[in-house]
């Protein structure tokens, strides 16, 4: 286990900044998540916690260790690459034993880890078999043997489950975090597949164009925030435009008016908008509700024009009355409404409105 840090990281890429003054302590024993869009610096930033690029400027330490120039091979680190990036000519014990030899560890003692890391990923038995003998997920099951075969100090996984199959990805999230906290192992883990970071992590951060846009449990950033970006990256939402009023007679809200009329909500605790401060409200689809909440005043009238039946829920497009399209979704539905000019009212409870700046 090692706690990671990370000061002022900066990278530039031909005059582009690829990463921008990155700051992030990632706890020893933490399962950590990099989350952004295809660009945003994620990969490179855990290039560089692996050594495979050196920053232009800032530092890197591991526990009271500063590793900005540490080769990669001297960190102790695994790493399980998207691509797998197994030897194709040797077998599964061979490609398991790879970073032992390359540490010149005794014969015996190479045989019984890499033994024991097969067991571990539930491949016992199968050492003599051909990688092209094997499924996609046992292939990622040798990739995580050969990264933990060394012990490393810390995991690092780059999208190692998007080329899996959805099963397949539902079983290996399970199977990852719990051999990460079954080791006490520190383990940082690209992708940008929300439903992966919101299951697994401990913590997360969202990445925007080099910078972190927000740090959190998967529960902070979900339900609070930070900005547009964020609140439309982590999960489906509505927005609404609007202009802040005043601070409400209910300490911790505020009262916003919208095309349709006056939404109560909150920010997410860093700051309060100012009065006549024009402002972007989120509403979540599954915190819309047709039912009768008694302690809200955010309430409006609409219209059903689209309904998409899924078993487990049923998701409604809403046109509200002199407003705009929004989504409502509702879990274990005991009637499902058919698109229909007749008038229903949605209701959110005040938690449930984010106030964004604009």
């Amino acid at each position: 286990m090692v706690t990671i840090t990370i000061q002022e990281l900066t990278k530039r890429f031909s005059g582009s900044v690829v990463l921008s003054s990155v700051n992030l302590q990632v706890e020893s024993g933490e399962l950590f998540f990099l989350l952004g869009p295809s660009g945003c610096g994620k990969t490179t930033l855990l290039r560089h916690i692996a050594g495979f690029y050196r920053p232009d400027e800032g530092k890197i330490w591991f526990d009271d260790e500063d590793v900005t120039r540490l080769p990669a091979h001297k960190r102790g680190t695994g790493m399980m690459f998207q691509s797998y990036a197994l030897w194709p000519h040797l077998n599964v014990a061979q490609n398991v034993a790879f970073g032992l030899e390359e540490r010149k560890r005794p014969r015996k003692e190479i045989e019984h880890r890499v033994a024991e890391a097969l067991d571990q990923v539930k491949l016992g038995g199968l050492g003599s078999r051909k990688i092209q003998q094997l499924s996609g997920g046992q292939q990622q099951r040798v990739a995580l043997a050969r990264a933990l075969v060394i012990r490393p100090k810390c995991l690092l996984l780059d999208e190692p489950l998007s080329n899996l199959d959805a099963k397949l990805r539902l079983e290996m999230r399970g199977e990852i975090r719990g051999i990460c906290k079954q080791h006490g192992l520190t383990g940082i883990y690209v992708t940008h597949d929300r439903d992966e970071a919101l299951s697994m992590a401990d913590r997360m951060a969202i990445m925007e164009s080099g910078r972190l846009a927000q740090v959190g449990t998967p529960a902070e950033v979900y339900r609070n925030p930070a900005t547009r970006m964020v609140a439309e990256f982590i999960g489906e939402t509505n927005f609404v435009e609007g202009r802040a009023l005043r601070e409400s007679s209910r300490e911790g809200f505020f009262d916003v008016e919208t095309s349709f009329g006056f939404l109560r909500g909150r920010t997410d605790g860093t700051w309060q908008p100012a009065a006549g401060q024009p402002v972007v409200l989120s509403i979540r689809p599954e915190s819309l509700t047709f039912s009768n909440l008694t302690d809200t005043s955010n309430r409006f009238p609409g219209h059903i024009v689209d309904t998409t039946y899924l078993g487990a829920t049923v998701q409604y497009v809403l046109q509200v009355q002199n407003g705009p399209l929004m989504k409502v979704c509702e879990i274990n539905p005991q009637e499902i409404r058919m698109p229909a000019a007749d008038e229903i009212r949605a209701m959110a409870a005040l938690n449930d409105v984010v106030i964004l700046r604009k």
